[in-house]
């Protein structure tokens, strides 16, 4: 055999991220182009990708880790991915096309995919460093939080949006007396408006946890060991905490794109096929990517985001992608919301609404010039998706205004 009958080795592909985001995106371009790349992956964490979003599952107990592992191992074997883990990559070399991690290992790439999420905003309180005060966003935080419960009594949640509520629950779920403190009148004010907000208020209260709402947290108080003992707000109160966590909000983990000179503007600014728009060899996806000025911090979106970029890699570049509608749950068990869209209204909206505070069930359709445009619901969900999808379409909706409030299945009565 000569070396023309060789066969031309494949251009290489390095994914930076081992979480969701980038390993969809890998699972869509191996069902088109299986045979494309050599593919090398780094992972941060020293565990294959898993579900991030069923955390809230196993810190309550529900879930274990290895339930909640989207790709062992061996399925990285089997499509001859090398794979690197607990493994930082440092820096990009884009002159030379490298990547080089934090133990000074280099891989060689054609193509380059960051998927590096996001990280916890820690917001500048006094005490932030003491031992017990953690941000939740990873397997090693949840291990964290499980054996802080088994000695700890007193636990306060700073951020009472989705994810602070659910460590909330996970937390007291683990017997740890809880308390959120939110800033807002109510939680998930993002999410919700104030009448679902108050349903879900109560139902929280009626489990145990507590609410300081409207309240600023002035500095976090440290024992002579150096681990935090109480939050103290403001006005001058102060509660008892044993373990402090800070779920105030995300945000883009950008620094290694910042250093090689990426444009990043609360992400890396992508064009519509998710490639850089500094450098087309370098693709971004998830939490990490900026599109028309967004960056999104759901499930959908990113899985939307990686069938699209998946297509250009494969070099059958046909997919667009154009943003996301997104809608909003809750994962505690026992309670259902849902909400999608300007649920908010204004002046030139209008509101559907319907309570049944008895049943603890509460829908508020909003509509604008005919069209549904955003919707909050409370206690029944059933109707959330088909809400979701008139909210896409942009349908006029003149014709079924009378069986909005009731669903899908009322068009057939």
């Amino acid at each position: 055999m000569t070396r023309d009958d060789l066969p031309a080795p494949r251009p290489r592909l390095v994914l930076v991220g081992n979480g969701m985001a980038g390993m969809r995106t890998l699972e869509e371009l191996l069902k088109i182009a299986p045979e494309r790349y050599d593919i090398t992956v780094f992972g941060a964490e020293p565990h294959p990708n898993y579900n991030r979003i069923m955390l809230s599952p196993v810190l309550a107990g529900e879930q274990t880790i290895e339930q909640i592992v989207l790709h062992p191992l061996d399925w990285y074997a089997r499509h001859g991915i090398t794979l690197h883990l607990d493994r930082k990559v440092e820096r990009i070399d884009r002159v030379r096309r490298v990547v080089v991690a934090d133990d000074g290992s280099e891989a060689p790439y054609e193509r380059l995919l960051i998927a590096t999420g996001s990280t916890p905003f820690m917001p500048p309180i006094p005490g932030r460093a003491l031992d017990g005060v953690l941000a939740w966003r990873n397997i090693a935080d949840t291990q964290a939080m499980i054996e802080a419960a088994r000695t700890r009594h007193h636990a306060v949640v700073i951020g009472g949006g989705v994810l602070g509520l659910e460590a909330a629950n996970g937390l007291s779920q683990r017997g740890m007396s809880v308390s959120v403190v939110h800033l807002a009148a109510w939680p998930m004010d993002r999410q919700l408006d104030a009448a679902a907000g108050a349903l879900l208020q109560a139902e929280l209260e009626r489990r145990g946890l507590r609410f300081e709402l409207g309240a600023q947290t002035e500095a976090l108080l440290g024992d002579e060991q150096g681990r935090v003992r109480a939050v103290r707000f403001q006005d001058g109160r102060e509660i008892p905490a044993d373990l402090v966590v800070m779920a105030a909000g995300i945000r883009p983990n950008t620094a290694l794109a910042e250093a090689a000179g990426l444009r990043c503007e609360r992400g890396i600014v992508v064009h519509d096929t998710l490639q850089s728009v500094t450098d087309p060899r370098i693709y971004a996806v998830g939490e990490c990517a900026a599109h028309r000025g967004i960056a999104y911090g759901l499930v959908a979106p990113v899985f939307e985001q990686g069938r699209v970029c998946a297509t250009h890699l494969a070099e059958s570049g046909i997919g667009r992608y154009v943003g996301s509608q997104v809608s909003t749950q809750l994962k505690v068990s026992g309670i259902a919301l849902y909400s999608a869209g300007n649920f908010t209204g204004g002046d030139d909206h209008e509101e559907i609404v319907l309570k049944d505070p008895a049943a603890g069930v509460y829908r508020k359709l909003v509509l604008h010039r005919d069209k549904l445009v955003g919707a909050c619901l409370y206690g029944d969900t059933s109707e959330g998706a088909w809400y979701l999808q008139l909210i896409r379409e942009g349908r006029d909706v003149r014709g079924i205004r009378h069986a909005l409030m009731f669903g899908a299945a009322a068009l057939a009565s």
